[in-house]
């Protein structure tokens, strides 16, 4: 690979599929060296010409014996959202915890059982757990206790993060990643947990995966109305092993995202009856739609609420608008999303298959729990498109790390 012109051609088809960054991260140079390149004002070298001919493939991408292209574990794993999203981009779950039975069932009926779901993380010995590539928790937030020493001393420093973290779910994803040394993570929360205890846990939680146990990490909180009709801010943390170059800069949000009448039942005949949620003509069920009494309490609650100044209220929708966010309590009284359903009529709450919809699960998603387990799980849930579009960008790192430890070249699949 002596031929500039050749390196270039072969640079302009990675770019075809990959951000300068990402392409940059591939090779282990600066993004600006790539830029150059492309402009034509300095010629790719030698070695990076070998390079880019291994990145670019026009065969099949080559993937693992057994059909991926990393593993990865799926820690405090509810129905599965996490999964699916890194699913999509080549990995294989090799491990699930989840403590909830009734998340337990709807997680197997969808997944199967190519692995037994374990139980409560923190009963589980972090060498008890199988070596991956990567590491997905959506940790609970819980407030971080300062008092005291560890016992337990799995990085050696008997001040360090188990000190801060001991009490806390999140010490157990840091026992693990502290054990295994998984070449990334990506750990999901809700928006809130910068703010919390005055900013404190977030600070410990960043100095844990930093400072204790050295990964170079990266945090953004993104809305999933890029997505998904639905206002949902969460914050994602991913961390590499190495620094690879990982930017959350390289996400492809959609500036207009798109609205409910994409997950609304079109109750115009046109969806076949599911037997669960619509009848045979496709109307939704009469019993989503608010009681005359419920109605009339929401209504007035919001009302006192307005009028001593507080926002409180229900949040009445149309096909037209973008949702607020979803939550583990929809069950109790909808109040939060409730769709309109005209003129003289009440509202009604969205039935569980809107609700997979709204949080971007396949349309095949099994639902075998009831409708009080099935709005709790969807409203813990993750937005699936969210996720999948950080593991898209994450995958390029993962490969580098995975050619780095292995010696064999990586294929890249571009997605």
């Amino acid at each position: 690979m002596g031929d500039p012109t050749e390196a270039l051609a072969l640079l302009q088809e990675a770019l075809k599929h990959n951000t300068q960054k990402e392409v940059a991260a591939l090779l282990g140079v600066d993004a600006k060296t790539v830029s150059r390149w492309k402009s034509g004002k300095v010629p790719p070298s030698t070695i990076a010409g070998l390079a880019l001919e291994k990145i670019v493939v026009k065969d099949a991408p080559a993937i693992s014996p057994d059909g991926h292209d990393f593993t990865f574990i799926d820690l405090f794993a509810g129905i599965g959202g996490i999964r699916l999203g890194f699913q999509q981009h080549g990995g294989k779950c090799v491990f699930t915890s989840e403590w909830n039975t009734w998340s337990q069932k709807t997680y197997s009926a969808n997944f199967g059982d190519d692995h037994t779901v374990n139980g409560d993380i923190t009963e589980i010995n972090e060498h008890d757990v199988p070596d991956h590539d990567v590491l997905l928790a959506g940790f609970p937030c819980q407030p971080f206790s300062i008092a005291g020493v560890s016992k337990k001393n799995a990085l050696g420093r008997p001040h360090g993060f188990e000190c801060t973290t001991q009490g806390t779910l999140f010490f157990d994803v840091a026992r693990i990643i502290a054990a295994k040394r998984p070449k990334a993570f990506l750990l999901e929360n809700v928006k809130n947990l910068v703010s919390h205890d005055k900013g404190n846990t977030f600070r410990i939680i960043m100095e844990t995966l930093r400072d204790e146990l050295g990964y170079t990490v990266e945090a953004k909180v993104i809305d999933a109305k890029h997505f998904v009709p639905q206002h949902r801010e969460r914050i994602i943390i991913v961390g590499f092993r190495e620094n690879t170059g990982f930017s959350f800069d390289d996400l492809l949000l959609p500036g207009q995202g798109p609205k409910l009448d994409t997950v609304l039942h079109p109750e115009d005949g046109s969806e076949t009856d599911d037997g669960l949620y619509t009848t045979p003509d496709g109307k939704v069920l009469p019993k989503y739609t608010l009681s005359d009494k419920l109605w009339a309490y929401l209504q007035n609650y919001a009302q006192k609420h307005k009028a001593a100044g507080n926002g409180f209220g229900f949040g009445l929708v149309n096909r037209e608008m973008t949702s607020r966010t979803l939550s583990a309590r929809y069950y109790k009284d909808g109040s939060e999303i409730l769709v309109d359903q005209g003129p003289g009529k009440n509202p009604r709450r969205l039935t569980p298959r809107e609700c997979a919809r709204l949080m971007g699960f396949p349309e095949g998603w099994k639902i075998p729990v009831s409708d009080t387990q099935a709005y709790r799980q969807f409203g813990n849930a993750v937005a699936v498109p969210v996720i999948a579009e950080v593991a898209r960008i994450m995958k390029p790192h993962i490969q580098v790390l995975i050619e780095k430890q292995t010696g064999v070249p990586q294929k890249r699949l571009f997605t």
